[in-house]
Formats: C-alpha cells, structure tokens, sequence
C-alpha cells in the first residue's frame, strides 16, 4: 500500500503549525479556569488551595520578595548549565579520545550522577564551607546537570561514519581537522539533546541544593522562600514561587529547542519539516 503523499501532509501548514501551538495553551486555560471555579464554588481556604487569581495577585503584590529570590535561583540555574555544557562536552572529548581514560573515568561519572543529590549535598557543605552558599549550590547543580552532556556527546563522538573516518585518514587530515570538519558536525545534535536535558537539570539541581543547605539572607532562592511561607502557612506565597520556578523551566526548555532548531534546521533530519 502506498504511503501518505507529501501534498497530504498537512503538518507543515500555518493552520496546522498554529493549532499545534494552540493545544496546549487552551489545555492550560481550561485546567485554570477549572481551577479558579472550583475553589470559588466550594469556597477553598486560601491556605489550602489558593485559586489562580489570587496567585497571579501575589506575584504582583510581592514581586519585591519573589524577584531577589528569583534571580538568585536564575544565576545559580545558569551558572551550573554553562559550566554542565563546557564541562561535560570537555570530558566526552577526553573520554572518546582514548579507550583506557574513558573505561578508567566513566564508571565514576555514573556514580556522581545516580548517587541522590540529598545524600552528597552535605558532603560538598563539608568540604566548602557555608560560607560559600553561592558556590555549594553551583557545584551541587552542576553534579546533576552534567552528565547529559557527557553522555550524550560522547555518543555523538563515536558515531561518525566509519567510512568517512577512513576517508579522513587516508587523505591525511590532522586531528583539528577530522574534529571540526566530521567529529563536531556528527556530535551536534547528541550534544544539544544533552543541552536541553542539561537546562532543567540545572533548575532542578539548584532548587534542590537550596532545600538542602537552607539558605537565608541575601542568597535566599525561590526553594528558601518556598520553606519559610510553608512554616508560615502562606499558600499563597508557596504558590506564587513554584509558578515562577515552572516558568523559568518551561523558558529555558523552549530556548534550548529554539538554539538547537536554528542551528539544525537547514541539514538535520530532526529539525527539518
């Protein structure tokens, strides 16, 4: 039976591409309204389930406590993803440039990154000191943001076509040559799937290490201001925070898949339509 013509496939159309993007949004609009009538109808207490009206009001009432808090987690989220993305695409290349390092090293990555962050957070207090808040919670989020990158650069590495890697060869190209013109171009793509993977690991991370350390003061993140209107009994405030801890996620996850379109779109399968 013969497949579906190209002149049938609809998806590249603006009407099809728009209501795509549509779906979601009216998902979300029907689970908010959902939400709003329902806490209204039942009349919920606040402290136990505020409605979304009442969050979105807060996040402008107290934008004066949310936004310090938020760009606390924000550099922290981004510190950790650059130092994931250079650090990891760094050691996938030490890794495949030799059998030995690799079969030495890698079982270690794999330790660091299924070890529970909870479990080593303590140890990197330790062994940095409280006094260096900002930098337990960089190196907390980066243990759990690397290894995506490492992984899946280092497929990327090795999955050059054998026959142009002979092709390479036998014309005599150097190392520098063989890794810009055939490794790097092969890599790509592995390594922006790490990248996207990497973002909201380093979200996680960061939230994560705020929980564990606790921190107060001018280095307080939303996770910090999570806990203290929970002891509080300030719903409302818990809210306001996790809905901008979602957006930065959903914002960086759609930044990593525009950088990965732009840089794919014109010779990739995966990002042509």
């Amino acid at each position: 039976m013969a497949g579906p013509s190209p002149e049938s496939d609809t998806s590249g159309w603006p009407l099809a591409r728009a209501a795509r993007w549509m779906a979601p949004l009216v998902v979300a609009a029907l689970a908010l309204g959902g939400w709003e009538w329902s806490v209204r109808h039942w009349e919920v207490p606040h402290f136990i389930l505020p409605a979304p009206s009442r969050i979105v009001a807060t996040l402008i009432e107290r934008r004066d406590e949310l936004g310090p808090a938020w760009a606390v987690t924000l550099r922290t989220t981004l510190s950790a993803f650059a130092a994931a993305a250079i650090g990891g695409a760094l050691l996938a290349a030490v890794f495949t440039s030799s059998r030995w390092i690799e079969a030495s090293l890698f079982p270690y990555a794999i330790v660091l990154q299924v070890t529970p962050l909870v479990a080593v957070a303590p140890l990197v207090m330790l062994w940095i000191g409280m006094e260096r808040l900002p930098l337990i919670h960089l190196v907390c989020a980066w243990i759990v943001a690397f290894f995506p990158v490492l992984s899946n650069t280092a497929v990327g590495l090795r999955s050059a076509d054998r026959g142009l890697r002979e092709l390479f060869q036998l014309y005599g190209a150097n190392p520098w040559q063989r890794l810009r013109l055939l490794l790097a171009p092969t890599a790509l793509p592995y390594c922006l799937a790490g990248l996207r993977i990497a973002g909201n690991l380093s979200l996680v991370g960061a939230v994560v290490a705020e929980f564990v350390t606790g921190a107060v003061g001018d280095e307080s993140g939303l996770a910090s201001l999570i806990l203290t209107s929970q002891l509080r009994t300030d719903t409302p405030l818990m809210f306001a925070a996790l809905t901008l801890v979602s957006l930065t996620g959903i914002a960086i996850f759609f930044a990593l898949s525009g950088l990965s379109y732009l840089l794919l779109r014109r010779w990739h399968e995966s990002a042509i339509q």
